[in-house]
């Protein structure tokens, strides 16, 4: 936290007027950059090489969208009030990880345990009222008159639901295909806490995924995972299993071949952006846990100093969006193959980029001390640091500083993501750069203007080598792509 403030990675949104606008956070140019990245890798992995289509809808809809996704009725969290100081907590927060709370606990489950177990109002020790479900819905007026009700959206599926008919005509697609949305999406929390892990405006990566559920195990490209480790806790289980992507379809601990393809997918994603195997796992999501829409969950988490952290929601929701959605509007959703008509069904992959993020960078920190000095680094990925250079010049004269502008120039020409930096002494440029992630350092000292050369310095190591300024623009497409490494350079 102190390098993301340190550094503008990301802030408190409005933060020269105190903290009581709590909840809602502020990219700077490396966290926009960090992020872009990271939203870029899953648009190449996960949309663009699967050929799903993307959207981008609007983040206010009319009520009966959420009437018929049914968020009004159940979208909640259990809140309880102190009577004395009146401050609000959620009641699942209070009790801590001890007890199985989950969305279909009532109301009165939590009274009986927050009176059993004696617990207090945090902030002044005063007793605490009944729990009562709170809406996490933030709801808008529309128009002058106020008489049409929107809601900012609380997930960016909904758009795709709706879209569903209109995308699957226009762009002549085949069951099954997927469609995708970034974007933002709002929760009124009770209690936003852990920075950026919990907050009320989130960013989404989503990708719905519509079948046939007749045919959920005709997957044209299932070889390609079959062999692939699926890292999963069981229900009920203890310990983390690594099963192939085939034996989970065929010991039937997933739906279908459909289910286990995207959970490889999803996963060799995850491991190719920087989350190590070790720390990843596919918690399977009991009934009473999962969502109101959801018959099947796997909830992708992560290890972190704060525990296990859940960064994508995968939910098989069979048919309940589209046959909701059909009820309310009046609209006919169904498809037909083979002469059979059906409403299609939906596998859900939604990602949290904000808590992505956080983890990344949390995973990828260093602290180290050499000869005597402290040195901090992101260990990022090349595929998701901001920058996958700066360029150096050793000093500011004898024209070092016109060359060196020259390569950048040429680098930003060829779509290279670097940066230009003059200011401060090489040590500390190095320093900067690396507290920021940035992939390598190029520096133009006296040599290059004699052998046409540059020192091109690895961020982990800080190890140099010199590499020809030609050389360059190539050189660094293939360590972004990650098509070479460091050390393979010669």
């Amino acid at each position: 936290m102190d390098l993301a403030l340190r550094r503008s990675i990301f802030f408190p949104s409005a933060e020269i007027y105190g903290d009581s606008f709590s909840g809602f956070w502020d990219y700077g140019f490396y966290g926009t950059a960090i992020k872009n990245k990271i939203i870029e890798a899953w648009r190449k992995d996960l949309v663009e090489k699967e050929e799903f289509v993307e959207i981008d809808g609007a983040q206010i809809l009319p009520e009966k969208v959420f009437v018929a996704s049914g968020h009004l009725e159940n979208f909640n969290d259990p809140l309880v009030q102190c009577i004395k100081c009146h401050s609000l907590h959620r009641a699942d927060s209070l009790l801590g990880e001890e007890f199985e709370l989950t969305e279909g606990t009532p109301t009165e489950r939590f009274d009986e345990l927050i009176q059993k177990q004696k617990i207090k109002c945090p902030k002044c020790k005063g007793n605490l009222g009944k729990t009562k479900k709170f809406n996490l819905m933030m709801a808008t007026d529309i128009g002058a008159t106020g008489k049409l009700k929107g809601y900012l959206r609380p997930e960016t599926c909904q758009n795709i639901f709706l879209n569903f008919s209109r995308i699957y005509k226009t762009m002549r697609k085949n069951l099954p295909f997927g469609i995708a949305q970034t974007g933002k999406c709002f929760r009124n929390e009770i209690a936003p806490r852990n920075s950026i892990l919990r907050i009320r405006e989130i960013n989404q990566m989503e990708i719905e995924v519509f079948f046939n559920p007749d045919k959920i195990n005709e997957i044209e490209n299932f070889k390609e995972v079959e062999d692939f480790p699926v890292r999963v806790l069981l229900n009920k289980k203890k310990s983390i299993e690594e099963i192939k992507a085939k034996d989970l379809v065929a010991k039937k601990l997933v739906s279908g071949k459909l289910v286990a393809y995207y959970l490889a997918k999803l996963q060799n994603f995850y491991e190719g952006i920087g989350i190590p195997r070790d720390k990843l796992r596919f918690r399977e999501v009991d009934e009473e846990e999962r969502a109101f829409y959801a018959i099947e969950g796997w909830d992708f988490e992560v290890e972190t100093s704060l525990g296990w952290i859940e960064l994508v929601a995968n939910n098989y929701r069979s048919d309940y969006d589209l046959k909701n959605h059909e009820k309310v509007s009046g609209t006919n959703l169904k498809l037909k193959e083979e002469e059979k008509e059906f409403t299609p069904h939906v596998f859900e992959i939604s990602a949290g980029v904000d808590r992505s993020l956080h983890v990344l960078l949390e995973l990828a920190l260093r602290e180290e001390t050499k000869k005597g000095e402290n040195r901090l680094y992101l260990s990022l990925s090349p595929k998701i640091a901001p920058f996958i250079a700066g360029i150096f010049p050793l000093v500011n004269k004898e024209g070092l500083d016109i060359k060196a502008r020259k390569i950048y120039d040429n680098l930003l020409e060829h779509k290279l993501n670097v940066f230009f930096d003059v200011k401060g002494s090489i040590g500390k440029r190095y320093a900067r750069v690396d507290e920021i992630g940035t992939s390598f350092a190029i520096t133009f000292d006296f040599d290059s203007l004699k052998d046409n050369s540059v020192t091109l310095r690895e961020r982990d190591s800080t190890t140099q080598k010199r590499v020809l300024i030609d050389s360059l623009p190539e050189l660094l497409w293939k360590l972004s792509t990650q098509k070479t490494t460091f050390t393979q350079i010669k």
